[in-house]
């Protein structure tokens, strides 16, 4: 298991039990499902749509992905290829404003709804999912 993933039960040595939530909800195919999802809101969102990449979305889509299966315990295989994460870094070419994050926050619901979660599972994706939306913010221009 992964050094810095998060662990939601341990026995009473501080092993983990259930492995990591990457695992317990799916690995790749659940997260995967997420960030495709998604993808299809952002797609048709005329102030999200020009910060991905037109000619490479299904870049975009693995980026992210790997990225959340690699926050969530599963493979390190996004920090092997691009490094440390640097959100915020990463971010700021974009005007992430107030808007964009609640139409991020929008597209990303519906992807968590339709995963079928269950409440505590979702919550605990939903919560990571919303404090990271804000945290992106880097502008109050319109």
């Amino acid at each position: 298991m992964a050094e810095d993933s998060l662990t939601l039960r341990s026995s009473s040595g501080g092993e983990p039990v259930g492995g990591s939530f990457w695992q317990q909800i799916g690995g790749r195919p659940t997260f995967e499902r997420l960030v495709r999802r998604f993808y299809e809101g952002v797609a048709d969102d005329e102030v999200l749509r020009p910060m991905y990449p037109e000619d490479d979305m299904e870049g975009a889509i693995q980026r992210l992905t790997g990225f959340l299966e690699q926050y969530w315990g599963g493979p390190t295989t996004y920090s092997q290829e691009r490094g440390h994460p640097r959100l915020r870094m990463r971010h700021m070419p974009f005007k992430v404003n107030p808007d964009a994050r609640d139409r991020w926050l929008k597209h990303m619901r519906v992807a968590v709804d339709d995963l079928g979660l269950s409440p505590m599972d979702e919550g605990m994706l939903w919560g990571y999912l919303e404090r990271a939306a804000h945290a992106m913010v880097n502008t109050f221009e319109e």
